[in-house]
């Protein structure tokens, strides 16, 4: 086992990547981080600010391949194949489909919820570290139904799903009265989840994070990586701006840029950007205090944020650079409406790319063949809820220490 690296440097600011710079800085690595903004703006910044730790199962199932057709966007559904991004989605459509075997999703829940069984406990430590305690909440959130039919439906298929740390009841009568006095259609039922929780301010978060970052001894250099080139020692990064920097590890943690980054190396990662849509209203008239609240009809979610509302959803395969689809805001827009939510003007629109993997698992691990290499990505939905989890794991695998997770089961060998 090599010894542990004196420095580091990890390529990706959002928040995956600044987490695990936190804590190789805590842990006595001095660690450079490089991102390409003073302020990342991407799925990190975009997201519902949901800790979702009962989000157990993943994504790449059976049940979830046999129910796609009624679930796409054409149908009123939040799936959305775009024929201009073909070529991306169609070879991941088909890894997908051999990584939803009953075999690999049971190992894959098992990996999950290990990883989301710490999940809430290590943003705990991380935010205490970074003296934001404050903006993590554990209050649950709430499932809602507007017909009988998806209600029952709903509650069954929650009954029967693993869901790791958390529990769920339903909605009590003054939860309910509550609910339906912040929205005009009828609720037919709701469940209320306990254990999850949110993330009050996002912004907040990642400013508190990057600062205690800073206060620890750490540097961060804006700017882009443009290539890794293995040194005997170690390894260097060009940037795109010009410049270079070199340490003995680097860890790629670049959301959906790390595949480019890495297929020079001929380490092989199939991602897919994901994207996602919000709408988000600054002076809403919603309780405060209000859990996000999934409206699963529509398959959107609603947080209040210290900062607004957000309506988010959407499940957009395609390429990063693809341009926004205007018919997604304007489906949020109009289910804002129908309820009759609180969303005043202005109204702030937003879309970002989560980084996928065919099996919905994360890549975290060790080039075998590149011992100075190590990655952090593709954490699809759960990038917030498992960002310090992740950064716990990368520091015990850099650092040589044991963990109760066997990384070998997430590493990119599995793709090979």
């Amino acid at each position: 086992m090599s010894a542990p690296p004196s420095s580091a440097i990890v390529i990706g600011d959002g928040i995956v990547g600044l987490a695990c710079a936190v804590e190789l800085q805590r842990r006595g690595v001095a660690t450079t981080l490089v991102g390409p903004s003073a302020h990342p703006t991407g799925a990190s910044i975009g997201n519902a600010g949901h800790i979702a730790i009962e989000q157990v199962e993943p994504l790449a199932s059976r049940a979830m391949v046999k129910g796609l057709p009624s679930r796409l966007f054409l149908r009123g559904g939040p799936v959305s194949l775009p024929i201009r991004d073909i070529g991306a989605w169609l070879p991941f459509a088909l890894r997908l489909l051999r990584a939803a075997s009953p075999d690999r999703f049971a190992r894959g829940t098992e990996v999950l919820g290990t990883m989301l069984s710490t999940a809430f406990p290590a943003w705990r430590r991380l935010a205490d570290t970074a003296g934001a305690g404050d903006l993590l909440r554990q209050n649950g959130h709430y499932v809602l139904w507007e017909s009988e039919a998806t209600a029952v439906a709903g509650r069954e298929r929650w009954s029967l799903a693993k869901i790791g740390e958390t529990r769920f009841r339903n909605a009590s009568r003054p939860e309910l009265a509550q609910l339906q006095s912040l929205i005009r259609v009828p609720i037919a039922g709701a469940i209320r989840f306990e254990g999850s929780g949110q993330v009050v301010d996002l912004d907040a978060l990642v400013r508190a994070l990057r600062a205690s970052f800073q206060s620890l001894g750490g540097v961060f250099r804006q700017g882009k990586a443009a290539s890794l080139i293995p040194g005997s020692t170690g390894m260097t990064v060009e940037l795109k701006e010009g410049g270079r920097l070199d340490a003995p590890i680097i860890l790629v943690a670049a959301g959906v840029s790390s595949a480019s980054l890495l297929a020079p190396l001929e380490l092989r990662a199939p991602i897919i950007a994901e994207r996602g849509y919000h709408i988000q209203s600054s002076a809403p008239d919603w309780p405060a205090d209000m859990p996000p609240v999934v409206f699963e009809d529509r398959s959107m979610i609603v947080t209040r944020f210290a900062t607004g509302l957000r309506a988010a959803g959407f499940v957009e395969f395609g390429r990063a650079e693809s341009p926004p689809d205007p018919r997604k805001w304007q489906r949020l827009r109009d289910h804002v409406a129908t309820l009759g939510l609180p969303f005043p003007g202005p109204v702030q629109q937003w879309m970002g790319a989560r980084p996928t993997l065919p099996d919905y698992l994360p890549a975290i691990g060790r080039s075998a063949r590149y011992p100075q290499l190590a990655y952090a990505f593709g954490h699809q939905h759960l990038g917030l809820t498992l960002a310090a989890t992740t950064a716990e794991r990368v520091a015990q695998m850099l650092l040589g220490e044991t963990s109760d997770l066997d990384l070998q089961s997430l590493s990119l060998d599995r793709f090979a």
